[in-house]
């Protein structure tokens, strides 16, 4: 069975180059580019993997993680943003890495 990712961002590059990336590293990947899809994407398949955009077309995708993790705890969540904000207090650290923009495919090679 192939894990799943969520990728939500409204950047379409890194969107597409980041599911060219699990696709050829055989993960089944779904994108997101509004917080609104996102959401809706997220209780439909209920990733293994949540990569979510800090700051997003229709509000900020990092104020919606405490809400996530009490719904979905056993998702790993990868948080990407260019500036580095607070953490929500609420996340358990074990489960959660951030990516500071630009992502870099060979950062992410170290991960995965």
């Amino acid at each position: 069975m192939r894990k799943k990712v969520l990728i939500i961002d409204d950047e379409v590059d890194l969107c597409l180059l980041m599911k060219s990336y699990f696709l050829r590293k055989n993960y089944e990947v779904h994108i997101a580019h509004t917080l609104a899809d996102g959401v809706h994407r997220l209780e439909e398949i209920t990733p293994d993997y949540l990569f979510i955009d800090y700051n997003l077309p229709d509000g900020l995708g990092w104020d919606k993680l405490p809400d996530f993790y009490r719904k979905h705890p056993a998702i790993h969540y990868h948080l990407i943003s260019a500036f580095r904000p607070t953490i929500p207090p609420d996340l358990d650290s074990a489960k959660l890495t951030i990516w500071e923009k630009p992502i870099s495919l060979k950062a992410l090679d170290n991960f995965f």
